[in-house]
């Protein structure tokens, strides 16, 4: 049972709540691109699951049969404690998210974002499989069974989406033993006072205990992001920016150690020649501006009703996914990454967008054939008829003349 997949519908149905409370309290939290790009890099993040989850589950399982040290019950007492060790595995692989360059290059695509609201949350990355499954193998050691280990690590991750919000004040008493909005909002900062704090997953005990707690304090109001700012709504280059950054300065330096412990240094060190040579101005924090780029209404509706057509077709991939085999997933993840980077191109307001959003939806005609010949569509005509008259209807409103359309700087 794919815990994750059930849960579809209440996260958007949370977040339209929390868009009325927005409305009601005369705040936004909100801005149409930037929730579009966070929901994007979550998608992204699902599809890819289908390709890389078998390397951390399968190893986890490898490992748990020939290695672990003693066989537990099926009982109550190991799924609660199997929840607690989840949590503790998860607060250090969070900590080294953050605190080493290789393990940031994974995690930074989460803290991207510059506004912080529920769809942010959804904002995860698609190469975590790489690395963070290391952290994990002591509890296929401890003998806890793989079917408890994903599920209770679906469950942390759920408990995770609604802290994600900045409508829910300090919580009393509750702040002191589990992760709440208030402590998870500083964890999202970019404020010197607030970076590197705040890892748990569902408990903050762990952060008092290990001393990487913070509070949020009313006088330093949070600023979301990134000290480096991703400037783009293009999700496949939100994965892979802080990789590209790391690969250009182990190229850059002059010495072959520096070329290998780049990667496992604390995160932003750099070889001394490199940063010399190629300096990165950090921005301002006290003139900060979000990026944004201009859009009309119509624009931001397109893009939005075309990105939906993303979270069907990934929702439907997921609810079939075990019945495909490698290849078919493959070329179900092109489909996706290639529709979510034209939407960030889009997005971005690029001179080219319409062009390609063109190819996209002509493009969309044989992934249709392609996909009910694999099995993932069901033959006949009505996929066609649909596919058709919402390619057509996009044609129609893409090169129907109008003012409306703001142009790319």
């Amino acid at each position: 049972m794919n815990l994750i997949l059930l849960a579809v519908p209440f996260f958007f149905l949370l977040i339209a709540a929390e868009l009325i409370a927005d409305r009601v309290r005369g705040v936004s939290t909100y801005r149409l691109a930037d929730a579009l790009n966070s929901l994007s890099a979550g998608v992204l993040s699902q599809a890819s699951g289908l390709l890389s989850k078998a390397i951390a589950v399968l190893g986890y399982a490898f490992a748990y049969e020939h290695l672990h040290l003693v066989e537990l019950p099926d009982q109550l007492w190991v799924w609660v404690l199997a929840f607690v060790a989840y949590d503790f595995c998860y607060y250090w692989s969070h900590r080294f998210g953050h605190e080493r360059n290789v393990f940031w290059a994974s995690h930074v695509v989460h803290h991207q974002s510059e506004d912080y609201n529920l769809s942010t949350a959804l904002r995860q990355t698609s190469t975590g499989f790489l690395l963070s499954w290391i952290f994990y193998l002591p509890m296929a050691l401890a003998g806890v069974p793989p079917i408890v280990f994903v599920t209770v690590g679906a469950l942390n991750l759920l408990y995770q989406f609604w802290v994600h919000t900045r409508h829910v004040p300090k919580l009393g008493w509750f702040e002191w033993f589990f992760i709440t909005p208030s402590n998870h909002r500083v964890h999202h900062a970019q404020n010197a006072i607030y970076m590197d704090r705040n890892y748990g997953g569902v408990f903050i005990l762990w952060d008092r205990l290990f001393g990487t707690f913070q509070e949020e304090l009313d006088e330093h109001p949070v600023v979301f992001g990134v000290t480096t700012p991703l400037r783009s709504w293009n999700p496949l280059w939100a994965n892979l920016q802080f990789y590209v950054q790391l690969w250009r300065d182990a190229v850059r330096a002059g010495s072959w150690w520096d070329k290998l412990r780049i990667w496992f240094m604390p995160t932003g060190w750099r070889p001394a020649d490199v940063a010399e040579r190629f300096p990165m101005d950090k921005p301002d924090l006290a003139a900060f501006r979000k990026f944004e780029v201009p859009l009309a209404r119509g624009q931001k509706l397109y893009a939005a009703l075309q990105f939906a057509t993303y979270v069907v077709g990934t929702s439907g991939l997921l609810a079939v996914a075990t019945q495909q085999n490698l290849g078919v997933l493959a070329g179900a993840w092109l489909w996706i990454a290639f529709g979510l980077y034209c939407i960030g191109a889009w997005l971005e307001n690029r001179p080219f967008a319409r062009s390609l959003e063109a190819l996209r939806l002509l493009l969309n005609l044989p992934a249709l054939a392609w996909a009910q010949q694999v099995g993932l569509l069901p033959g006949g005509m009505l996929p066609w008829l649909l596919v058709l008259a919402w390619g057509l209807a996009s044609l129609l409103w893409l090169y129907w003349p109008r003012q409306e359309q703001v142009q790319a700087a």
